[in-house]
């Protein structure tokens, strides 16, 4: 009969993900969670078959995490929904560095292409807002996207220390230039 352990998948996962929230992805280890957790290894190792499945169980919980934020973001209603997307993408790097990093500052390559946060809701989002087909949509998606993830970098790095007002303002002006740019209006400005 396997041994019976006194952590669920789930407890373990959630200690996890509270140790990479608190001290960084690197310090997932086998020992370091397992001192969190106030047990040995053998609990972990038993429920996962590597520290690669137990990471990667992270990675998901914490994609969870901020897939949740995102969605409730775009429903609350503060701002309009894909703006709304891009202001909870800064706080969440705001508040939430570690977590941002591991999402969104490991090292990509040999992962499949990513579609840099463009579900269908927001791709719905965009073309509701701007009257772009979604191809132009998609493109003016990607092109606000480096300007929000440089801002969310950089406030996730301590490079940035700015408040939501001034990051709010900041959006809204690139959005309205980049939407007049679409247009092909000088000197425009649409709010968002």
């Amino acid at each position: 009969m396997p041994p019976k352990f006194k952590f669920t998948e789930d407890e373990i996962v959630s200690e996890a993900l509270e140790l990479v929230r608190t001290r960084g992805a690197k310090a997932l280890t086998a020992r370091a969670l397992a001192e969190r957790l106030g047990c040995s290894a053998k609990p972990i190792f038993g429920l996962f078959k590597n520290m690669e499945e137990l990471q990667l169980r992270v990675l998901c919980a914490a994609d969870g995490l901020y897939e949740r934020r995102i969605s409730e973001a775009m429903h609350r209603g503060e701002y309009p929904p894909y703006k709304a997307s891009g202001m909870e993408y800064i706080r969440f790097a705001a508040e939430e560095p570690e977590l941002f990093r591991l999402l969104f500052m490991r090292d990509r390559r040999g992962e499949p292409p990513q579609e840099h946060g463009l579900s269908p809701e927001l791709l719905t989002a965009i073309c509701a807002a701007t009257g772009l087909e979604p191809s132009e949509a998609e493109r003016f998606h990607l092109e606000m996207w480096i300007f929000v993830h440089g801002i969310a970098v950089m406030v996730a790095t301590g490079y940035l220390e700015w408040d939501m007002d001034f990051v709010s303002d900041a959006l809204t002006h690139m959005y309205g230039a980049m939407l007049a740019d679409k247009r092909g209006v000088k000197n425009g400005s649409d709010k968002n």
